[in-house]
């Protein structure tokens, strides 16, 4: 049996995870980009700036921006000046972003299971931790 290609496999799952998770989140106002996963930053980081959050998710800066604007235009970021720094904004969640969280959690959790619904509890670690390295070795 040929092995395919480590990058090709995470690719096409990632893109898929994404076309799916997108149609789930679109009711929500939250679209493509890895919108949910600046949601998700912010409302773990109250009053992260935008280059923390490009910096963490590793996204470049201009969809990063584009990200934010979108969430801010759908009401589930507020944007304020940094008092420290006036050339930067701090991000905070919303009342209806701290509402949706619970929500969130579950389809990120409802496809978590469905990825991992064939595999054991150990296979399922061990996937993990394998994800992990190849992630490590990725970043440079």
């Amino acid at each position: 049996m040929k092995t395919q290609p480590i990058g090709k496999l995470i690719s096409l799952l990632h893109r898929q995870n994404q076309k799916l998770l997108v149609k789930e989140l679109v009711p929500y106002g939250i679209g493509s980009g890895g919108q949910h996963s600046f949601l998700k930053l912010i409302l773990s980081q109250p009053g992260i700036t935008q280059d923390q959050l490009t910096n963490e998710l590793k996204f470049d800066k201009a969809t990063t921006a584009r990200s934010v604007k979108q969430l801010e235009d759908s009401g589930y970021i507020d944007r304020r000046l940094d008092p420290k720094d006036r050339r930067s904004y701090l991000l905070y969640p919303t009342a209806k972003a701290l509402d949706f969280l619970p929500t969130l959690q579950s389809i990120l959790d409802e496809f978590n299971k469905k990825l991992t619904r064939n595999l054991t509890l150990e296979e399922e670690t061990q996937l993990v931790s394998l994800l992990q390295k190849i992630t490590e070795n990725s970043i440079e």
